[in-house]
């Protein structure tokens, strides 16, 4: 065996011990983050092995895998998953608004609309027939993105129920 190969082997040695000691000192308080904010405890886990798995490539190029460095790449993973999340709740309710086009057609997404509370139908209004993001939001009406993002979700959920008593209303008239 040669030098470059033992001192290669001593190496990736050591990079597993950083990394092992990293993972038992670090794993449950990562999780723990993640599951305060996460939805299920499945997606915390995720999220928390998404971690790991960065910093394990980083260790290979020589980082220092500390508790800080550790927590710097969840606030960024955790920031992925929710700015991931945000555009599948919009494509949603995209595609929800494409097929209640014919109630458009009807009025009846109109109505719904018009019998909303007067925040929840702006910031469904600005979002999604103006094309402002929540951080545009947020200077516009002088809040936080996160205050905007949650006043949208409570607008589409609000809107989501009109439009089904709405449907149903139709369906039980028929």
């Amino acid at each position: 065996m040669s030098l470059q190969t033992h001192l290669g082997e001593r190496v990736e040695l050591e990079r597993q011990k950083r990394f092992m000691a990293a993972h038992a000192a670090c794993h449950d308080r990562i999780y723990r983050y993640f599951r305060r904010r996460a939805d299920s405890p499945s997606t915390a886990e995720d999220l928390c092995a998404e971690v790991f798995r960065i910093a394990w490539e980083k260790s290979g190029h020589g980082e220092e895998l500390s508790a800080m460095f550790l927590f710097g790449v969840a606030q960024n993973v955790l920031r992925n998953h929710l700015r991931s999340a945000a555009r599948s709740a919009n494509l949603m309710l995209s595609l929800q608004l494409e097929r209640t086009e014919q109630a458009y057609a009807d009025g009846s997404v109109h109505e719904a609309l018009a019998r909303l509370k007067p925040d929840e139908r702006e910031v469904l209004l600005l979002t999604y027939w103006d094309g402002f993001s929540s951080s545009e939001l947020s200077d516009l009406l002088n809040t936080t993105a996160t205050a905007i993002r949650m006043r949208l979700h409570r607008a589409r959920k609000a809107l989501g129920r009109l439009l089904e008593t709405e449907r149903e209303s139709e369906e039980y008239l028929r």
